[in-house]
């Protein structure tokens, strides 16, 4: 029923060695996750009872549910965008279109077969989440609806990306609406209370919906049922629902998928020309061919090309639009929910903007990978190697052509600072870091996206680096900001955060020089997850008789000097050489 494109990614999947390190790695982190839990409660040495047992169990098993969740929403809609998109941009879509293959056979099988790695992993969890049963407080049956809200919540969300990824042209425009949409979708369903919105369905119901179709809170009624009768709470309801959903996009991906494909394809001229054709021919000769007055090319034609032009697509605007909705919704719902300025908690503000960061950090890097990922995949990106284009044109050219396309996701998060600060819950000292770190911030997310497309040829798998990079980033220096809160001190903690950035620092070491490594590139890895475990430490617990927050400059420099001296790591040794060419291209070159 799914045909042979699923059949290929089911043979070829299970051969890939970064199958085995997927699994591993992904494991290895739900340990560590659960060893954290464990010293934030208890640490080491002491009496532990059965009934600390068996809150032990429920508050891991909630904790690696969430955190599950959160990866398997996020990824499985990239992935299945991702997957789509790489095949529109090497053109090889046109080409499963003009064989016997059926509509279905394409849609679900893309679908399918690009969820399959995910599948696996959530697969290759159930054991560990089944060991929490001996403990107590646990059971099977809270395991077994954990397991089908995730599935449920792999295949919605990659149903959202793999329409959006037939729909629309450009890898960009498919990655942006799909974070935009699910955003939204969780904005709209939660009900944020700004403007007289309406309370959403599954609150409207008297909670006869359990959850509805929230994967958050469906996920949490079953790890954490409380009161309830545990056998009253199911995951069927979500998983019909998800299903429903599935269904549906799909049905709309099937039957319009030769509405949307082939778009913007080259049409082929016939190679016999009549007498009248030719004349035209030779009369368009005389004149410039686009109507209109000639534009002349700035001294930078990269940047001439990513500014003057539809280098995007031409519904970048809607993307803005959509963007500008999201961020206005959660800055207004969070202002709104935030007590008096002599009251609040230092913390407090940051519910708000960083989500909005997050966004911005993501899509400007998304920006940044697919300018160079685009260009290779109809392989402009090899011609520049017989122009007389230098490393410095087209790096900054780059450069400047993502932070201007992206300016309205950048000036967002500095005005949502303004606000605070004009509402005081900032100071003006503590404002102006704040700023500087955030700029540094999407520098580097920018020069991320272009270091690691210029370093790798598939298309998906720099995608994914890239923007899975920032998404643990962020995600992970939150999580353990949660970690440090319900733990309440660092002595019980030390051994799980050593295997936190021993992760970070490993990770983002394969990510920048895992090809080419470098002394400056091993030093980027080693101070970025130092610097901001550093940065969350102080301003968490800066002194640690009084509790107070430290002193906000030396986080900033700190910060500022780790990402900062990152992205100096990346954009010298490229300006260095022209290494913009695929790597058997560049070896033919030199040979």
């Amino acid at each position: 029923m799914l045909g042979p494109i699923f059949s290929r990614e089911a043979l070829t999947v299970p051969r890939h060695l970064r199958h085995y390190r997927a699994r591993i790695f992904y494991l290895g982190t739900l340990w560590v996750l659960a060893l954290t839990a464990w010293q934030a409660l208890f640490g080491w040495g002491q009496l532990i009872s059965q009934a600390d047992l068996a809150f032990f169990g429920s508050l891991a098993f909630q904790l690696l549910g969430y955190s599950q969740l959160t990866l398997v929403l996020f990824f499985a809609a990239l992935i299945a965008a991702g997957a789509v998109a790489q095949e529109k941009d090497r053109r090889t879509l046109v080409l499963l279109l003009v064989t016997d293959l059926k509509h279905h056979e394409i849609v679900l099988g893309k679908l399918i077969g690009s969820l399959l790695q995910i599948g696996l992993l959530a697969t290759a969890s159930v054991p560990i989440m089944s060991l929490f049963l001996l403990l107590g407080g646990v059971d099977w049956r809270q395991v077994l609806d954990a397991y089908f809200v995730l599935m449920g919540t792999a295949l919605a969300a990659g149903s959202v990306g793999c329409l959006i990824a037939f729909w629309r042209d450009k890898t960009f425009q498919t990655l942006a609406f799909t974070v935009l949409i699910l955003v939204l979708y969780f904005v709209a369903v939660e009900g944020v209370g700004v403007g007289g919105l309406p309370a959403p369905l599954w609150a409207a119901s008297g909670g006869s919906l359990r959850g509805g179709p929230h994967p958050l809170r469906a996920l949490g009624r079953i790890v954490a049922p409380g009161a309830d009768d545990l056998s009253a709470v199911s995951s069927l309801p979500f998983l019909l629902y998800s299903l429903g959903v599935t269904a549906v996009l799909s049905l709309v991906g099937i039957v319009r998928l030769r509405a949307w494909n082939p778009r913007g394809e080259p049409i082929q001229q016939p190679d016999v020309e009549t007498d009248e054709e030719a004349e035209r021919k030779d009369a368009r000769r005389s004149i410039h061919a686009a109507p209109g007055r000639v534009r002349g090319v700035w001294p930078n034609p990269i940047l001439f090309r990513e500014i003057r032009t539809r280098a995007y697509g031409q519904r970048t605007l809607l993307i803005k639009l959509i963007y500008l909705a999201v961020v206005t919704l959660i800055a207004l719902s969070s202002v709104r929910s935030l007590p008096d300025p002599q009251r609040a908690d230092r913390l407090l503000p940051a519910v708000g903007f960083v989500p909005v960061l997050v966004i911005s950090m993501l899509l400007v890097n998304a920006q940044a990978v697919t300018s160079i990922t685009s260009e290779r995949d109809i392989n402009s990106l090899e011609l520049l190697l017989i122009t007389d284009l230098t490393p410095r044109e087209f790096l900054f050219g780059k450069l400047g052509g993502v932070f201007w396309n992206a300016k309205e996701m950048i000036l967002p998060p500095v005005l949502y600072l303004g606000a605070l600060s004009w509402l005081g819950y900032l100071g003006w000292e503590t404002l102006l870091y704040l700023i500087l770190a955030v700029v540094v911030l999407f520098a580097f997310a920018a020069m991320l996206g272009i270091h690691v497309a210029l370093r790798h040829v598939s298309t998906r798998r720099a995608i994914l680096l890239s923007i899975g990079t920032i998404f643990f980033l962020t995600v992970g220096t939150m999580l353990t900001i949660y970690l440090v809160l319900i733990g309440g001190s660092f002595e019980t903690q030390w051994t799980s955060f050593v295997l936190f950035l021993a992760i970070g620092i490993g990770g983002l070491w394969m990510v920048l020089g895992g090809q080419e490594p470098s002394l400056a590139i091993s030093i980027a890895a080693w101070a970025c997850p130092l610097g901001m475990f550093y940065a969350i430490t102080n301003v968490i617990v800066g002194n640690v008789r009084t509790g107070e927050s430290g002193d906000p400059l030396w986080p900033f420099v700190v910060v500022v000097g780790a990402f900062g001296f990152t992205v100096a790591a990346m954009l010298v040794p490229l300006l260095a050489e022209f290494q913009v060419a695929l790597p058997h291209a560049a070896a033919a070159n030199t040979e």
